[in-house]
């Protein structure tokens, strides 16, 4: 027991009516798994506890929320100390004197002291300030693709509500509606993107869930090998109930709308959030670049095995919150239904719109939209197998601060001196376009990268 209790840190704190509300955060710094039954928060009064419940374990690396708001709140000038089993052996604690404006965190996370956050990221790595020197989020730097933008649509061809983007080949772009829920299948026409005319999908395709009701608040897309996958938030037919969901579609139809062929219903695993705040972006990432460069499995505590997962796929997928700006990454059964959570960590902003996998770098690109100025990180696989931000870029000179939902990067197919496309969609149609191109360099592949591009 006192080996777990050594690795085990409260490394988060909501003291000022969070979602749900005040909540404790703790992770597992050690190597192995940390069983933490019946261990017990308590702020600065005795008689407030809370108790964790008997069989509860935190694999390596792991974070564990605790929401203590249940049993008790956290004031402006609290504590939250952690004891043993025994209730009265502490373990470790964590006293302020004033609410954060976000949370309290250590930075860096799960080792360094505590400072207040740049953003909540509960269930998640913290998201510490380059001026903690806690191994947070790096300075920000200029867009690294040329600066100007283009509009690549037509006018009003979209409307309002155009979120989610992902690239099938160079010259086949998905695009996704939130509402009412649609899939475009977009092909090039010059310098813009349109709907495609062939198969029934001149008009987009109306989207419902697997039943063939509903209207699926689509908010993020990617094309896989497996299919067209998309993250929901909600039902629009019931817009004030979060409904949390990957569902994949059949797109070899030609009939005029889809019905979800496999749903994964989120709900019990991701955090509780309001309805119009759930996973609002979705990426796919090949096991052979994940196993290739130690991703570390938070569920099993020890590098990911892919056999593991058996009917998972090829890779996992990468969900972001727009709620707090996590990522976390499942392995889903392709069959429907059954999901492994392996890794959750932050994507150093607030909130999360798209994600997208550049398979030549290796980079997890997140993307923030006019709350973030429109700056998007780079996030990367480290020494301990976890995906942090390496850098984080203003968006080009030439693009409006506008709500970009929306985010993809052509394959490398596409490169044309030095240069490959990508394409931002802007949920508010801007001056009545929803789509908008610009470039990132080329990067040269080595033998040492696997490049295969599936989405």
């Amino acid at each position: 027991m006192a080996q777990e209790q050594s690795a085990v840190r409260i490394n988060e704190v909501e003291s000022s009516g969070g979602t749900p509300g005040d909540w404790v955060e703790l992770v597992n710094t050690g190597s192995t798994s940390a069983d933490v039954s019946n261990w017990v928060v308590k702020d600065n009064d005795d008689s407030h506890s809370y108790k964790i419940p008997s069989g509860t374990s935190l694999a390596a690396g792991a974070h564990l929320v605790l929401d203590v708001e249940s049993s008790f709140g956290l004031g402006s000038s609290d504590s939250a100390r952690l004891f043993g089993a025994d209730g009265a052996t502490l373990v470790d604690s964590y006293s302020w004197t004033a609410h954060a404006t976000t949370t309290y965190g250590r930075c860096a996370d799960g080792t360094g002291a505590f400072t207040t956050t740049t953003a909540s990221t509960r269930g998640a790595a913290n998201a510490c300030g380059s001026s903690d020197g806690g191994g947070g989020e790096p300075s920000t730097t200029p867009w690294p693709g040329d600066a100007a933008v283009s509009i690549a649509d037509g006018s009003n061809v979209f409307g309002e509500n155009l979120s989610g983007l992902s690239f099938e080949s160079p010259s086949v772009l998905w695009a996704v509606d939130n509402g009412p829920s649609k899939l475009y299948r977009l092909v090039p026409n010059g310098a813009t993107w349109v709907p495609d005319p062939a198969n029934g999908w001149s008009a987009g395709k109306s989207l419902h869930f697997g039943t063939g009701s509903g209207d699926p608040d689509t908010e993020g897309v990617v094309s896989t090998q497996d299919g067209i996958f998309a993250s929901t938030e909600r039902d629009n037919s019931n817009s004030g109930v979060s409904k949390p969901e990957v569902v994949r579609f059949d797109t070899s139809s030609t009939a005029g709308s889809l019905n979800a062929s496999a749903e994964w219903d989120l709900t019990s695993d991701l955090p509780a959030v309001a309805a119009n705040s759930g996973p609002e972006a979705i990426s796919w990432i090949p096991d052979s670049y994940l196993t290739a460069h130690g991703f570390s499995d938070e569920h099993t505590g020890a590098a990911y095995d892919p056999a593991a997962y058996p009917g998972h796929g090829s890779g996992l997928f990468f969900v972001g919150l727009e709620a707090n700006g996590t990522v976390y990454a499942y392995a889903l059964d392709q069959t429907g239904g059954g999901y492994t959570r392996i890794a959750t960590f932050s994507s150093g902003f607030p909130g999360v719109m798209d994600l997208e996998f550049e398979p030549e770098t290796g980079h997890l690109w997140a993307v923030c939209d006019d709350t973030c100025e429109g700056r998007t990180a780079t996030l990367d696989i480290d020494a301990q197998g976890r995906f942090t931000a390496t850098a984080v870029h203003d968006r080009p000179t030439g693009m409006p601060n506008y709500n970009n939902e929306g985010f993809a990067i052509a394959p490398q197919a596409a490169c044309t001196d030095g240069h490959k496309p990508v394409v931002w969609s802007d949920d508010s149609n801007d001056d009545g376009h929803a789509l908008r191109a610009g470039t990132l360099p080329c990067t040269a592949v080595s033998a040492a990268t696997p490049a295969t591009r599936t989405d």
